[in-house]
């Protein structure tokens, strides 16, 4: 049985499924790999250190009509969707909810499809999973980013001279990558706020050195998944005036709250925005569905009275090699999960609440 993967569009993706420290765990449990020539070139992993740890090299037509299972970071391209046959699987980011028509079609072809963004949160899928492993990378690098951009001093600094105050930082949803955020921030020296709708999330908060700011009469927000749900207008309105309060002392917003398969929620409003002080940074992670901020523009910086307003719609593209280590043991670990070793075929067992769960049907 053969797994293969071939090179995304690098437009718009430079992390890859496979490094070659896991391909020799891939052989481990009876797997060959193919991988299309020039894989992973763009950051620095050559054909020949693939082909060193066993995997084999070919032309991508290749890779896609021979493997039985093909994994990727994002869904294949239209054209090469058409190649794939009968009882092929392929695993990826697949983004359900906004490629539900191409994923319709290919489980009406019979292709099993397996989404590992829909993962459950359950402790046997914590090693797959991908939304935390890159969540923390995206979190730590929107620190870094903002803060290189922010023109002034993070830390306070006393010197003989006079004394400069610490940044105040207020991180926007405090899930996997605003919590590293905070993390992050702290231990550079930053003040730091953060919120969030899910009242579980104060004591993490507090206990990385964050102050949790906490929205009058607030209930918890919170799915069984442990994502968050969407607010009542009441509670709109009630963090938008204690958001505007802070935000008049704020150097720099983070945001990284999304809900699964919908718009990301607009919770920093143009006059909201209008209280902060000119140079101030809002670092926008949730651009890509739409942005928390209500200017935000995927991958622009709009400038409103002074306040950048910064939107990243793929800020691992700034860390493939570490993104795509962490994503290549995530995706090993779902496709061992899969393989049937006795039998060497891939099994579709639906009462693996893992295999359930993630296959598009």
């Amino acid at each position: 049985m053969i797994v293969g993967s071939i090179s995304e569009n690098l437009n718009i993706e430079k992390r890859v499924a496979i490094t070659p420290d896991i391909i020799k765990k891939y052989i481990s449990i009876g797997l060959q790999v193919n991988l299309s020539k020039n894989y992973a070139s763009h950051i620095g992993i050559t054909d020949e250190q693939y082909e060193n740890e066993g995997a084999t090299i070919s032309e991508r037509e290749n890779v896609i009509a021979n493997s039985n299972a093909i994994l990727q970071m994002n869904i294949l391209n239209n054209e090469n969707l058409d190649k794939l046959k009968e009882k092929q699987n392929l695993i990826g980011v697949l983004n359900p909810y906004v490629n539900k028509d191409k994923l319709s079609e290919l489980a009406s072809k019979n292709v099993n499809c397996f989404s590992l963004d829909l993962l459950p949160r359950i402790t046997r899928a914590q090693s797959m999973d991908i939304l935390s492993s890159q969540a923390n990378l995206a979190g730590y690098k929107a620190v870094v980013d903002s803060f290189a951009y922010f023109q002034k001093a993070i830390p306070m600094m006393m010197t003989a001279a006079g004394t400069i105050s610490a940044a105040k930082v207020l991180i926007v949803g405090a899930g996997v990558a605003g919590l590293q955020a905070i993390a992050t921030a702290k231990r550079m020296g930053a003040i730091v706020f953060a919120t969030d709708v899910r009242l579980a999330s104060k004591e993490q908060v507090e206990s990385l050195g964050g102050k949790f700011l906490i929205v009058e009469g607030a209930e918890n927000l919170e799915t069984e998944g442990g994502y968050a749900k969407e607010t009542s207008e009441d509670f709109k309105k009630k963090q938008e005036e204690l958001l505007k309060e802070t935000l008049k002392k704020i150097d720099i917003v983070i945001c990284t709250a999304l809900i699964p398969g919908k718009k990301a929620p607009i919770i920093i409003k143009k006059e909201m925005i209008d209280v902060m002080s000119s140079g101030s940074i809002i670092y926008d992670l949730a651009a890509s569905q739409g942005g928390n901020s209500e200017l935000t523009k995927a991958d622009q910086i709009i400038d409103r009275n002074g306040v950048q307003i910064m939107g990243e719609k793929n800020i691992l593209n700034k860390l493939p090699v570490s993104a795509s280590n962490l994503y290549s043991k995530n995706m090993f670990n779902f496709v061992n999960n899969l393989y049937d070793k006795e039998k060497k075929t891939f099994k579709i067992n639906l009462e693996d609440e893992i295999i359930k769960k993630t296959m598009i049907k």
